[in-house]
């Protein structure tokens, strides 16, 4: 056989040989950007939900659940800014508040605030690296429950009648799960030989907790603090004056 026909063999052989080679590369590309059969492409799970209240200094999580993944990337965006959070497990930003949470092989995708402010409010956006991207977005409130007691913060009660005290909370993300009552800085004892006080706690979007004390008399002066769980305490002070 001659040298030509050699020559060209050879390039024949080399040209077959890329063109398999650049064919595996273009269809292994291809199949990655595939969904699985039979699954489809990258979902949000609508039923998580998308409206989060959480309290200042607090941590608050925020999640969304994707389905059918694959090699895509999931990332959290601060609208107000458009602001880079996460990428993945991996957290771009210089505030420390902020981390990814994600456990392997689960569809849940956390951003996490630690501290939470006011400013933090607003919206978010998980965001999947599909082309072009897909996102699901959540809205954040940040609130600071307000704790007061009505009529305060000078109360003037008539001996032997009754102390009527109310504290209500609002804004808070939930009701607390407990109200304590305290006198001149000691926690109330209900079943103290004292007698005649009784509490009466209502929950809701206002919590109300009335503090009842029968038959006033003089060492029931003093400091009265109302404690939620999950809010800050306030006070009233009550003076027992003598009745006309």
């Amino acid at each position: 056989m001659s040298p030509n026909w050699l020559l060209f063999l050879e390039i024949l052989i080399l040209l077959t040989e890329s063109s398999q080679s650049a064919s595996k590369r273009f269809f292994t590309d291809f199949l990655q950007d595939l969904p699985t059969p039979g699954t489809g492409g990258p979902t949000f799970d609508t039923t998580i939900t998308s409206n989060i209240t959480g309290l200042v200094g607090k941590t608050v999580k925020l999640t969304c659940r994707v389905k059918n993944l694959g090699n895509r990337t999931v990332s959290w965006v601060r609208h107000r800014d458009i602001h880079l959070l996460t990428v993945g497990r991996y957290t771009y930003t210089s505030d420390q508040r902020f981390e990814a949470m994600h456990s392997p092989h689960a569809e849940d995708w956390t951003l996490r605030i630690r501290y939470a402010q006011r400013k933090d409010s607003g919206i978010y956006e998980c965001q999947i690296s599909t082309t072009p991207p897909i996102g699901h977005s959540v809205y954040l409130n940040i609130v600071e429950p307000v704790t007061e007691v009505v009529g305060g913060p000078e109360l003037h009660i008539n001996k032997g009648s009754t102390i009527n005290l109310t504290c209500i909370v609002k804004f808070a993300p939930e009701p607390p799960p407990t109200v304590i009552w305290s006198h001149n800085r000691q926690i109330i004892n209900f079943d103290s030989p004292r007698g005649g006080i009784s509490l009466v706690t209502e929950k809701g979007i206002l919590t109300t907790s009335r503090l009842l004390v029968q038959k006033a008399i003089q060492q029931d002066s003093g400091l009265y603090t109302c404690t939620p769980s999950n809010a800050n305490p306030t006070s009233v002070r009550v003076h027992i004056v003598d009745g006309e």
